[in-house]
Protein backbone atom coordinates (compact mmCIF):
# COMPACT_ATOMS: atom_id res chain seq x y z
CA UNK A 1 0.00 0.00 0.00
CA UNK A 2 1.12 3.79 -0.81
CA UNK A 3 0.54 6.93 0.60
CA UNK A 4 -2.31 7.31 -1.16
CA UNK A 5 -4.08 4.22 -0.45
CA UNK A 6 -3.89 6.21 3.84
CA UNK A 7 -5.21 9.33 1.91
CA UNK A 8 -7.71 7.78 0.02
CA UNK A 9 -9.20 6.00 3.14
CA UNK A 10 -8.79 9.26 5.71
CA UNK A 11 -11.23 11.78 3.93
CA UNK A 12 -14.10 13.62 5.42
CA UNK A 13 -15.45 11.76 8.36
CA UNK A 14 -12.73 9.31 8.52
CA UNK A 15 -9.70 12.06 8.52
CA UNK A 16 -12.12 13.82 11.00
CA UNK A 17 -12.00 10.96 13.83
CA UNK A 18 -8.40 10.33 13.21
CA UNK A 19 -6.88 13.72 13.74
CA UNK A 20 -9.51 14.00 17.05
CA UNK A 21 -7.77 10.98 18.27
CA UNK A 22 -4.50 11.90 17.77
CA UNK A 23 -5.59 15.37 19.48
CA UNK A 24 -6.60 13.41 22.65
CA UNK A 25 -3.97 11.04 22.54
CA UNK A 26 -1.59 14.41 22.68
CA UNK A 27 -3.65 16.10 25.36
CA UNK A 28 -3.72 13.45 27.09
CA UNK A 29 -0.17 13.20 27.81
CA UNK A 30 0.02 17.12 28.61
CA UNK A 31 3.36 19.25 28.50
CA UNK A 32 6.77 16.91 28.32
CA UNK A 33 8.38 19.10 31.38
CA UNK A 34 11.19 16.07 31.05
CA UNK A 35 12.15 16.81 27.62
CA UNK A 36 11.33 20.85 28.15
CA UNK A 37 14.21 20.55 31.16
CA UNK A 38 16.57 19.22 29.18
CA UNK A 39 16.58 20.43 25.46
CA UNK A 40 16.84 23.74 23.73
CA UNK A 41 14.44 24.07 20.49
CA UNK A 42 17.60 24.07 18.19
CA UNK A 43 18.53 21.24 19.85
CA UNK A 44 18.44 18.02 16.49
CA UNK A 45 19.09 14.71 17.16
CA UNK A 46 18.06 11.76 14.81
CA UNK A 47 15.34 9.36 15.91
CA UNK A 48 15.15 5.32 14.92
CA UNK A 49 12.17 3.38 14.96
CA UNK A 50 12.89 -0.43 15.25
CA UNK A 51 10.93 -3.46 15.00
CA UNK A 52 11.70 -5.94 17.35
CA UNK A 53 9.94 -8.66 16.22
CA UNK A 54 8.45 -9.84 12.46
CA UNK A 55 5.51 -7.44 11.78
CA UNK A 56 3.12 -6.05 8.87
CA UNK A 57 3.33 -2.65 8.69
CA UNK A 58 0.49 -0.08 9.41
CA UNK A 59 0.16 3.57 10.10
CA UNK A 60 3.57 5.40 9.01
CA UNK A 61 1.33 8.48 7.75
CA UNK A 62 0.47 9.27 11.10
CA UNK A 63 4.17 9.86 12.09
CA UNK A 64 3.88 13.15 10.60
CA UNK A 65 0.61 14.12 11.43
CA UNK A 66 1.21 13.08 14.61
CA UNK A 67 4.57 15.71 14.93
CA UNK A 68 2.47 18.59 13.37
CA UNK A 69 -0.08 17.95 15.94
CA UNK A 70 2.18 18.41 18.70
CA UNK A 71 4.19 21.03 17.23
CA UNK A 72 2.77 23.41 14.07
CA UNK A 73 6.42 24.38 13.45
CA UNK A 74 6.96 20.95 12.99
CA UNK A 75 10.64 21.06 11.82
CA UNK A 76 11.25 17.04 11.62
CA UNK A 77 12.30 15.42 8.33
CA UNK A 78 10.80 11.72 8.52
CA UNK A 79 12.43 9.03 6.42
CA UNK A 80 10.13 5.94 5.44
CA UNK A 81 12.18 2.59 5.01
CA UNK A 82 9.59 0.74 4.80
CA UNK A 83 5.80 0.85 2.94
CA UNK A 84 2.58 0.25 4.66
CA UNK A 85 1.85 -3.28 4.15
CA UNK A 86 5.16 -4.28 3.99
CA UNK A 87 5.78 -7.75 5.91
CA UNK A 88 9.43 -7.23 8.07
CA UNK A 89 11.27 -9.14 9.77
CA UNK A 90 12.95 -8.51 13.48
CA UNK A 91 15.31 -5.58 13.59
CA UNK A 92 14.37 -3.91 10.47
CA UNK A 93 14.84 -0.08 10.26
CA UNK A 94 11.29 1.33 10.36
CA UNK A 95 11.66 4.74 9.91
CA UNK A 96 14.34 7.60 10.84
CA UNK A 97 13.02 11.10 12.18
CA UNK A 98 15.41 14.39 12.52
CA UNK A 99 14.28 17.02 14.31
CA UNK A 100 14.17 19.12 18.06
CA UNK A 101 15.25 16.36 20.47
CA UNK A 102 12.54 17.53 23.06
CA UNK A 103 9.04 17.19 20.25
CA UNK A 104 10.65 13.40 19.18
CA UNK A 105 10.42 12.83 23.00
CA UNK A 106 7.27 14.22 23.74
CA UNK A 107 5.84 12.62 20.39
CA UNK A 108 7.63 9.24 20.85
CA UNK A 109 4.89 7.06 22.60
CA UNK A 110 2.15 8.36 20.57
CA UNK A 111 3.66 7.59 17.50
CA UNK A 112 4.60 3.83 18.60
CA UNK A 113 1.11 3.66 20.24
CA UNK A 114 -0.62 3.70 16.79
CA UNK A 115 1.61 1.95 14.86
CA UNK A 116 2.78 -0.84 16.99
CA UNK A 117 -1.70 -0.95 17.62
CA UNK A 118 -1.91 -0.54 14.06
CA UNK A 119 0.73 -3.01 13.09
CA UNK A 120 -0.06 -6.04 15.46
CA UNK A 121 -4.26 -5.72 13.70
CA UNK A 122 -2.36 -5.83 10.06
CA UNK A 123 0.03 -8.58 11.40
CA UNK A 124 -3.14 -10.76 12.57
CA UNK A 125 -5.22 -10.12 9.53
CA UNK A 126 -2.38 -10.99 7.39
CA UNK A 127 -2.46 -14.58 9.05
CA UNK A 128 -6.15 -14.95 8.21
CA UNK A 129 -5.64 -13.55 4.84
CA UNK A 130 -3.21 -16.07 4.27
CA UNK A 131 -5.50 -19.05 5.43
CA UNK A 132 -7.99 -18.43 3.16
CA UNK A 133 -5.41 -18.00 -0.08
CA UNK A 134 -6.58 -21.62 -1.14
CA UNK A 135 -10.18 -20.32 -1.59
CA UNK A 136 -12.36 -17.31 -3.43
CA UNK A 137 -13.59 -16.34 0.04
CA UNK A 138 -12.69 -12.61 0.91
CA UNK A 139 -11.84 -11.95 4.89
CA UNK A 140 -13.87 -9.13 6.35
CA UNK A 141 -13.26 -6.82 9.69
CA UNK A 142 -16.25 -6.12 11.74
CA UNK A 143 -17.28 -3.21 14.13
CA UNK A 144 -15.24 -4.88 17.30
CA UNK A 145 -13.00 -2.27 17.05
CA UNK A 146 -12.18 0.68 20.28
CA UNK A 147 -14.10 3.39 20.63
CA UNK A 148 -12.55 6.31 18.62
CA UNK A 149 -9.93 3.77 16.96
CA UNK A 150 -11.85 2.26 14.49
CA UNK A 151 -11.14 4.42 11.44
CA UNK A 152 -7.26 3.50 12.03
CA UNK A 153 -8.14 -0.65 13.16
CA UNK A 154 -10.18 -0.83 10.10
CA UNK A 155 -7.48 1.14 7.90
CA UNK A 156 -4.96 -1.23 9.46
CA UNK A 157 -6.73 -4.32 8.11
CA UNK A 158 -7.03 -2.83 4.86
CA UNK A 159 -3.25 -2.89 5.24
CA UNK A 160 -3.42 -6.40 6.05
CA UNK A 161 -4.66 -7.51 2.92
CA UNK A 162 -8.56 -8.13 4.19
CA UNK A 163 -11.50 -5.84 3.49
CA UNK A 164 -13.48 -3.98 5.45
CA UNK A 165 -17.32 -4.80 6.18
CA UNK A 166 -19.64 -1.38 6.69
CA UNK A 167 -17.48 1.25 8.60
CA UNK A 168 -20.63 2.85 10.35
CA UNK A 169 -24.69 1.97 10.25
CA UNK A 170 -24.77 4.19 7.27
CA UNK A 171 -23.08 1.60 4.52
CA UNK A 172 -25.29 -1.05 5.31
CA UNK A 173 -28.32 -2.23 6.96
CA UNK A 174 -27.89 -5.19 9.27
CA UNK A 175 -31.08 -7.01 10.78
CA UNK A 176 -29.44 -9.18 13.94
CA UNK A 177 -31.33 -11.72 16.11
CA UNK A 178 -32.85 -8.03 18.15
CA UNK A 179 -34.07 -6.37 15.39
CA UNK A 180 -36.09 -9.28 14.02
CA UNK A 181 -37.43 -10.66 17.43
CA UNK A 182 -38.41 -7.23 18.20
CA UNK A 183 -39.88 -6.02 14.47
CA UNK A 184 -41.86 -9.97 14.60
CA UNK A 185 -40.14 -11.19 11.80
CA UNK A 186 -37.49 -10.99 9.03
CA UNK A 187 -40.05 -10.28 6.52
CA UNK A 188 -41.09 -7.44 8.38
CA UNK A 189 -38.18 -5.77 9.20
CA UNK A 190 -37.46 -5.90 5.39
CA UNK A 191 -40.39 -4.35 4.69
CA UNK A 192 -40.28 -1.65 7.21
CA UNK A 193 -36.51 -0.94 6.22
CA UNK A 194 -37.74 -0.48 2.02
CA UNK A 195 -40.74 1.59 3.26
CA UNK A 196 -38.66 4.09 5.39
CA UNK A 197 -35.94 4.64 2.81
CA UNK A 198 -37.31 3.99 -0.30
CA UNK A 199 -34.71 4.20 -3.39
CA UNK A 200 -32.53 5.50 -1.11
CA UNK A 201 -32.40 2.58 1.19
CA UNK A 202 -28.92 1.16 1.30
CA UNK A 203 -27.73 -2.63 1.26
CA UNK A 204 -29.88 -4.42 3.77
CA UNK A 205 -27.58 -7.94 5.19
CA UNK A 206 -29.78 -10.44 7.63
CA UNK A 207 -28.47 -12.24 10.25
CA UNK A 208 -30.06 -15.75 10.20
CA UNK A 209 -29.58 -18.36 12.94
CA UNK A 210 -31.09 -21.50 11.17
CA UNK A 211 -32.49 -22.84 7.72
CA UNK A 212 -35.79 -21.19 8.37
CA UNK A 213 -34.77 -17.77 8.58
CA UNK A 214 -32.40 -18.28 5.90
CA UNK A 215 -35.32 -19.51 3.71
CA UNK A 216 -37.26 -16.10 4.51
CA UNK A 217 -34.23 -13.68 4.12
CA UNK A 218 -33.88 -15.26 0.59
CA UNK A 219 -37.47 -14.76 -0.34
CA UNK A 220 -37.07 -10.94 0.60
CA UNK A 221 -33.64 -10.58 -1.40
CA UNK A 222 -32.03 -8.86 0.39
CA UNK A 223 -28.32 -8.00 -0.50
CA UNK A 224 -26.65 -10.41 1.73
CA UNK A 225 -26.86 -13.03 3.98
CA UNK A 226 -24.88 -13.82 7.55
CA UNK A 227 -24.87 -16.95 8.87
CA UNK A 228 -24.44 -17.13 12.61
CA UNK A 229 -22.74 -19.46 14.71
CA UNK A 230 -23.32 -22.41 12.05
CA UNK A 231 -21.57 -25.18 11.83
CA UNK A 232 -19.61 -26.20 9.04
CA UNK A 233 -22.87 -28.68 7.68
CA UNK A 234 -24.84 -25.96 8.46
CA UNK A 235 -23.62 -23.26 6.52
CA UNK A 236 -22.81 -25.54 3.43
CA UNK A 237 -26.41 -26.63 3.43
CA UNK A 238 -27.42 -23.35 3.60
CA UNK A 239 -25.55 -21.83 1.40
CA UNK A 240 -26.45 -24.05 -1.46
CA UNK A 241 -30.13 -22.79 -0.86
CA UNK A 242 -29.23 -18.89 -1.93
CA UNK A 243 -28.96 -18.02 -4.94
CA UNK A 244 -26.15 -15.87 -6.43
CA UNK A 245 -27.43 -12.77 -6.40
CA UNK A 246 -27.33 -12.63 -2.41
CA UNK A 247 -24.15 -12.16 -1.08
CA UNK A 248 -23.06 -14.82 1.67
CA UNK A 249 -21.08 -14.34 5.14
CA UNK A 250 -20.27 -16.53 7.46
CA UNK A 251 -19.74 -15.38 10.78
CA UNK A 252 -19.55 -16.14 14.83
CA UNK A 253 -16.54 -17.83 16.74
CA UNK A 254 -14.13 -17.97 13.54
CA UNK A 255 -10.35 -18.86 14.94
CA UNK A 256 -7.40 -19.08 12.44
CA UNK A 257 -7.92 -23.15 13.47
CA UNK A 258 -11.42 -23.12 11.61
CA UNK A 259 -10.83 -20.25 9.10
CA UNK A 260 -9.88 -22.26 5.76
CA UNK A 261 -12.84 -25.49 6.44
CA UNK A 262 -15.33 -22.78 7.02
CA UNK A 263 -14.14 -21.27 3.35
CA UNK A 264 -14.73 -24.82 1.80
CA UNK A 265 -18.78 -24.03 2.45
CA UNK A 266 -18.34 -21.61 -0.61
CA UNK A 267 -18.79 -18.24 1.31
CA UNK A 268 -18.22 -14.94 -0.55
CA UNK A 269 -17.27 -13.77 2.55
CA UNK A 270 -16.07 -14.57 6.50
CA UNK A 271 -16.15 -12.11 8.97
CA UNK A 272 -13.85 -12.01 12.02
CA UNK A 273 -13.79 -9.90 14.67
CA UNK A 274 -10.62 -11.50 16.42
CA UNK A 275 -8.47 -8.95 13.77
CA UNK A 276 -9.11 -6.41 15.77
CA UNK A 277 -10.15 -6.90 18.82
CA UNK A 278 -7.66 -9.51 20.03
CA UNK A 279 -4.91 -8.42 18.23
CA UNK A 280 -1.23 -8.58 20.18
CA UNK A 281 0.41 -4.53 19.33
CA UNK A 282 3.89 -5.16 17.57
CA UNK A 283 6.68 -4.79 19.78
CA UNK A 284 8.86 -1.74 18.27
CA UNK A 285 11.06 1.17 20.00
CA UNK A 286 12.65 4.79 19.28
CA UNK A 287 15.93 5.26 19.65
CA UNK A 288 17.85 9.00 19.73
CA UNK A 289 20.99 8.39 18.10
CA UNK A 290 23.67 9.03 20.45
CA UNK A 291 25.66 12.05 19.77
Amino acid sequence: MTENAFNDFFQAEAKMFLLATIRIALSEDGPDLTSMGLFEQDDIATAQIIAKEDTVISGLPLINLILEFADQENKCQVHLNVDEGDKISKGTLIAAIQGPAGLLLKAERVILNFISHMSGIATETRKYVDALDHSETILLDTRKTLPGLRYPEKYAVLCGGAKNHRLNLVEMLMLKDNHIDRAGSITAAVEKLRAKYGEDCPPIEVECRNQDEVDEAVATKVERIMLDNMTFDEAKAAIATIPDEIETEISGNVTLETIAKLAEAGPDYISVGRITHSAKCSDMSMQIIPM
